[in-house]
């Protein structure tokens, strides 16, 4: 996810937010930080992260597919009868609400 930042930098807790919706782990967060880090992916300044490839942001037209059915927001918890998943290389993320799907890709 943090491959997909959109803007050139982000505070260190609105990254740790959107790794939220993937781990409430301490240590796997710390570990997908450095591991970002070490691919290249981000670099840390002064709380901050910066993009270091430019971002390949999420085309939410095409990579946010809606489904109908009984879901939880996996930010927030909320019941969904739409849940929006985020399709990534690696596989989708989700389910998220409306909002949430927002706020996790940086469109809020």
């Amino acid at each position: 996810m943090l491959a997909h930042i959109e803007r050139e930098s982000l505070s260190l807790s609105e990254a740790v937010d959107r790794i939220e919706s993937v781990t409430t782990n301490p240590a796997l967060t710390r570990e997908i930080l450095d591991t970002a880090e070490l691919r290249g992916v981000i670099e840390r300044e002064e709380g901050r992260l910066r993009t270091r490839r430019g971002g390949t942001f999420v085309r939410f037209e095409r990579q946010v597919v809606e489904r109908e059915g009984d879901y939880e927001c996996r930010r927030c918890g909320a019941g969904l009868s739409t849940g929006h998943f985020v399709r990534f290389e690696s596989g989708e993320l989700g389910p998220f609400g409306p909002s949430c799907v927002r706020k996790v890709l940086g469109r809020e």
